[in-house]
């Protein structure tokens, strides 16, 4: 093989991030002694200079290897491009270890945000809110929907109510629909987004939703709402709550009712939808280090709704009954250390009856028994650790004669998640789970997280690395339907990768906050349902782990900026770009980006709200703006000429509502909607419908 020549340029083009790696290292003695002599205590000061300067070693010396490398490896132009190559990727990766730091991305929606709210659902209330997450929904209220973080399908979101997980054993994925969460018994929305499998196990890929109903206040509150609008909807809410030194309570009751719109496209009739919910929460206080907290939440709702091959009939009804119950008792013999042992307990019962007068029902039911333990070290460190075991059991049909049996999966786990603040700035956390499953076996999963904030506490710098899992389902592993049983002895557990790093900043003098954050995950072994003709006549369907990698990587950019007291903007964009490997095995199978992306995930998304308050403070007005790009979704065989089931394009669209909210006396809040403005058509999902344009009016009263 003939060697080729090396002009100056590229020899400085591959010697130039290391000489810059030696440069940084010849200053950094000097530079750490200097930061540190500036310390207010000598023997924190002796400490932490041999703390960091150990840790300057080891993040030097693969540098320093690469140079000798380098001078040894680099005969000719392929291994010259091959250690240039890693040169930069080595230079990059120290450079974020040094200079970035972590901690997860966290959304809070407290009491009064939601309260203010006038949507219905705590689903619309997240999906109109300018952060980065998509929302989707197959028509209109009470139709399925989904909450996708960081890209990802919503199986890959664990969500939470009181403490109880609230994904439905007798589902394919075993995923969340918000479809029946009314908003007026919700105190609190927490939204971790990025990897969570170390604190919360399987699933927790995309991100965690934390959801807290309310509790009894001290002293007796009364509390009422009145909402009508389009579609022949209305809306009651009531609620009794209170609390003394010894006891708490909250009982809330919300009834909502709607004619609704058709759940399809060019189809004129409506499906409607009721839902009935009941909370009530109890805690009472032992003694000064012994309480008991229980929860109780009922949500009874039907639905009509229309499917893509039964000519958009009408006589399809589903009647869903969710019941989640919780008992915990906390033991806190001091400040320091917390205990909480919680029994749970979650069913879910799901009744179709079809076009055809079949009926079907499915129930899924959750049973878990859990510790949790939080020990404050110091002020500058804590621990979080727990043991959880979890069993699921669905009935795959009661009703019919179809997949009668009962089938349940088991899981074990214990976790312990470590925080450290080693200086005023700097924070870290470091957590691991192992998790044993009944069917696939051990697995684990790990994060580390770093956050910096700078001295003007004004300028943070956070990233954080994890890996995760997902297990199979009940319905993956054993539902006929979708698989055979042999199947269920070679699946394997879902794993991933991912890694996130962001800047905020927020100038105070102008009022206005960014946060921009990057995010990169990576999961193998996609459990999908892959066409088989080999068991007989027919197709049939077969659940397996995907060869493929799938993918998913984007920005985020989240600004708040307020001009005055009267006008100020909340801004949203998000930029991601995935690529669904469990379905495209060979990467260069397809170039064109629509028919390899994630499904329903768009590429650009734009939020934007802009509010202002009329001068006598009780006045004030929301424009609330989102611009979606395409995206891809599923074919059927309804669709298009060919009358195959290959994939389709949603068009892009811009959505437009308006909000006036007036406070009457202190006590009532009288609010009216436009949403919709422009009356736009445009669908989430293919050939299901969103709202028109239509109107909300209410009324709120706090006694």
């Amino acid at each position: 093989m003939v060697k080729e020549s090396l002009t100056s340029r590229a020899i400085f083009r591959f010697w130039a991030p290391l000489a810059g790696t030696w440069l940084m290292m010849a200053i950094e003695g000097p530079f750490i002694a200097a930061i540190i002599a500036r310390l207010p205590d000598a023997r924190e000061n002796l400490a932490a200079y041999g703390v960091a300067f150990a840790f300057g070693l080891i993040l030097e010396s693969p540098a320093v290897m690469l140079l000798s490398a380098a001078t040894v490896l680099a005969e000719d132009r392929d291994s010259y491009l091959t250690l240039r190559r890693f040169g930069y990727g080595l230079c990059v990766l120290l450079t974020v270890v040094v200079v970035v730091v972590v901690v997860s991305s966290v959304l809070v929606f407290d009491e009064s945000y939601i309260e203010d709210a006038n949507d219905f659902f705590l689903g619309d209330i997240l999906g109109n809110d300018t952060n980065s997450f998509n929302y989707f929904q197959t028509g209109g209220h009470g139709t399925n929907s989904g909450i996708q973080l960081r890209g990802l399908p919503k199986r890959y979101t664990t969500v939470y109510i009181d403490g109880v997980k609230m994904s439905d054993p007798s589902s394919p994925s075993n995923d969340f629909y918000f479809d029946h969460i009314l908003k007026s018994q919700i105190s609190r929305v927490e939204i971790l987004k990025g990897n969570q499998s170390s604190v919360y196990g399987s699933g927790a890929i995309g991100g965690t939703i934390n959801i807290t109903t309310k509790k009894g206040k001290p002293g007796f509150q009364k509390d009422i709402s009145y909402n009508t609008a389009s579609h022949g909807t209305h809306n009651l809410a009531f609620s009794l709550s209170g609390a003394d030194e010894k006891n708490d309570f909250y009982f809330g009751l919300e009834r909502f009712i709607t004619n609704g719109i058709s759940a399809m496209n060019d189809n004129n009739e409506k499906d409607g939808y009721k839902n009935n919910t009941l909370v009530a929460n109890y805690g009472h206080k032992f003694t000064d280090i012994l309480k008991f907290e229980s929860n109780i939440r009922l949500a009874d709702a039907f639905l009509q709704y229309d499917t893509v091959d039964d000519d958009y009939n009408d006589n399809n009804t589903s009647n869903i009954l969710e019941v989640s119950a919780n008992a915990s008792l906390i033991y806190k013999p001091n400040q320091k250390f917390t205990n909480r042992i919680t029994y749970a307990e979650t069913n879910i019962d799901r009744k179709y009856n079809t076009y055809a007068d079949a009926q079907d029902e499915y129930e899924g039911d959750r049973k878990a028994l859990t510790y949790f333990g939080n020990y404050n070290i110091n002020l500058d460190s804590s621990v979080v650790f727990g043991l959880e075991t979890e069993f699921d059991q669905m009935w795959k049909s009661k009703v019919s004669d179809r997949y009668n049996g009962k089938e349940g999966l088991q899981v074990n786990a214990a976790y312990i998640d470590y925080q450290k603040r080693f200086t005023n700035n700097l924070y870290a956390t470091l957590g691991t789970r192992l998790d044993e499953h009944s069917l696939v076996g051990k697995e684990d999963a790990q994060r580390v997280t770093l956050a910096y904030l700078f001295d003007d506490k004004t300028t943070k710098i956070k990233s954080s690395f994890g890996t995760g899992f997902r297990f199979p389902t009940i319905n993956e592993a054993y539902f006929d339907y979708y698989s055979h049983p042999a199947n269920r002895e070679i699946l394997k557990a879902e794993k991933s990768k991912s890694f996130d790093v962001g800047f905020e900043k927020s100038f105070l003098d102008l009022g206005l906050n960014i946060d921009i954050s990057y995010f990169n995950i990576k999961y193998i072994d996609a459990i999908e349902s892959w066409q088989d003709n080999t068991q007989g006549s027919g197709v049939a369907w077969s659940t397996l782990n995907s060869p493929g990698t799938t993918k998913s990587q984007g920005l985020e950019l989240l600004s708040k900026w307020k001009i005055n007291d009267a006008l100020n903007f909340d801004f949203n964009y998000t930029y991601t770009s995935t690529y669904d490997g469990s379905e495209q095995d060979d990467p260069n199978k397809n170039s064109d980006y629509y028919n390899s992306q994630m499904v329903r995930v768009p590429r650009h998304f734009f939020n934007l709200a802009t509010n202002y308050v009329f001068p006598d403070k009780n006045l004030s007005l929301t424009l609330h703006t989102k611009i979606s790009d395409k995206v891809r979704d599923y074919g059927n065989a309804n669709q298009p000429a060919s009358g195959s089931y290959e994939d389709v394009k949603l068009n892009s669209y811009m959505v437009n509502d308006l909000s006036l909210n007036y406070k009457l006396w202190g006590t009532y809040n009288v609010f009216f909607d436009v949403i919709n403005i422009f009356d736009k058509k445009y669908t989430t999902a293919l050939q299901y419908s969103q709202m028109d344009r239509s109107f909300n009016f209410g009324i709120k009263r706090k006694y």
